[in-house]
């Protein structure tokens, strides 16, 4: 795969490009979903492709291709170099700067293969719901339970020397179920994910699991609408902090098209609360030593005593803000947000009355002025304890007010994607209800 992608940038630079780049990718997997006892879907994947980028100066065109052999090589090439001399000229269109490319590439030990073979991956996953829906008699139906396995393995390469690559793993195991309860129907999940088959969780604590969250939503109600203290539990406060991510995005910055315009500096959380980028911990699912231009990643603050430290810049973004590149072409790795002392039980008793979310729906987040409002379900909290289950809410407030009057995170961190948080218990909003 070196081979190719150092065949790929040769051909461009033949055609003429004063710059290239090229990654090539092979991925392959297992996947089944078991529904009430029956094999629903089992399917293997072994996918691959190749993408070229090439500069006519500052002129772009880039190209892809599934078919790797030499021929397609040379047409996918030609076809980027002959989209560049269409395109406009950008002044910020161009490489990484070569002092931001990664030569000291870490080892992050993010492969470990799973030889899972499909009737194993049937047994497991049959074992997770019948896990579930033999918890509870009103666990009637299932949406079925799903294993899958995935390895990658991805080349990068620049005409500034680098070329490199490193394999990646990903395993998941889920469980969906439906509950009934006076011909009123609820539907919840669980799942596990991890780079290393051996941590998963067990095939019946996430079927259990699944069934417990599915039953915790049965005999809801409506309540009035009125203002009160709303807790996202740790799956769900991840959105939160990706509403935040997403609004010092260079490109939101540069468009000038977020309600964090030009925040680099600002208090916009609480002074205990603390984002960290850590993109080296080993095993962890959205770890990398280099981004997806090949600039070396590194660990850095986004926010330091609620105050934010900067923003989330490719090489393009930074050119168009006059800063540099913060190694997150492709997104970010592994945000740490500061976690309290607080477990999710005590997290209730802090806040005595109130609601926990459960689901949110809709698309209701204006990133420009930072107005939220989402559709929800969820839990009503009287005296720090659960009362009933309630539905058809929504809550809304402004995502600026929201950080601000965070009163605490938990310790029950959620390990399972590239933002990593315990729960969030914010101040007051409102919740519509009737």
């Amino acid at each position: 795969m070196q081979d190719l992608v150092g065949s790929i940038l040769s051909e461009a630079e033949s055609l003429g490009a004063t710059q290239a780049e090229a990654g090539v990718s092979l991925d392959t997997g297992i996947s089944v979903t078991v529904r009430k006892g029956e094999v629903e879907t089992l399917e293997y994947q072994r996918d691959r492709g190749l993408g070229v980028t090439v500069y006519l100066g500052h002129r772009k065109g880039s190209a892809s291709s599934a078919d790797l052999s030499q021929a397609a090589v040379r047409d996918t090439v030609a076809k980027a170099v002959s989209i560049a001399s269409y395109t406009a000229e950008d002044p910020c269109a161009g490489l990484a700067d070569v002092e931001a490319i990664v030569r000291d590439i870490k080892d992050l030990d993010l492969c470990h293969p799973w030889d899972l073979t499909p009737e194993s991956a049937i047994e497991i996953a049959t074992e997770c719901e019948q896990a579930a829906l033999g918890f509870d008699p009103r666990i009637q139906n299932s949406e079925g339970a799903s294993l899958s396995s995935h390895q990658s393995l991805r080349v990068y390469g620049n005409t500034h020397g680098l070329c490199a690559g490193y394999p990646t793993t990903s395993h998941t195991l889920s469980c969906v179920v439906l509950a009934e309860q006076d011909k009123e129907m609820e539907r919840d999940y669980w799942y596990s994910t991890s780079r290393v088959p051996s941590e998963l969780e067990s095939a019946v604590d996430i079927g259990v699991h699944a069934a417990k969250r599915t039953l915790r939503r049965l005999g809801a109600s409506k309540i009035t609408t009125r203002e009160a203290p709303v807790l996202f539990p740790a799956d769900m406060a991840r959105g939160l902090i990706g509403h935040f991510v997403a609004a010092i995005r260079g490109g939101s910055q540069y468009r000038r098209s977020t309600f964090l315009l030009e925040a680099k500096g600002e208090q916009v959380f609480p002074s205990f609360l603390n984002i960290a980028e850590r993109p080296h911990i080993p095993r962890a699912l959205a770890s990398a030593p280099f981004d997806a231009e090949g600039v070396a990643t590194r660990d850095r603050e986004l926010v330091k005593d609620g105050i934010v430290q900067g923003y989330v810049l490719s090489s393009y973004s930074a050119r168009k803000l006059g800063l540099k590149t913060t190694g997150n072409a492709g997104g970010v790795h592994n945000l740490l947000v500061s976690s309290g002392e607080l477990d999710y039980a005590e997290l209730l008793k802090t806040m005595d009355t109130g609601l926990v979310i459960t689901e949110l729906m809709g698309q209701g987040i204006n990133p420009v002025t930072g107005d939220y409002s989402r559709g929800a379900a969820g839990l009503w909290v009287e005296g720090g304890e659960v009362v009933h289950a309630v539905h058809e809410i929504t809550v809304a407030n402004n995502l600026r007010d929201m950080y601000a009057n965070i009163v605490q995170v938990g310790r029950d961190v959620d390990r399972r994607g590239g933002i990593q948080t315990g729960s969030i218990l914010v101040g007051n909003m409102t919740i519509a209800g009737e």
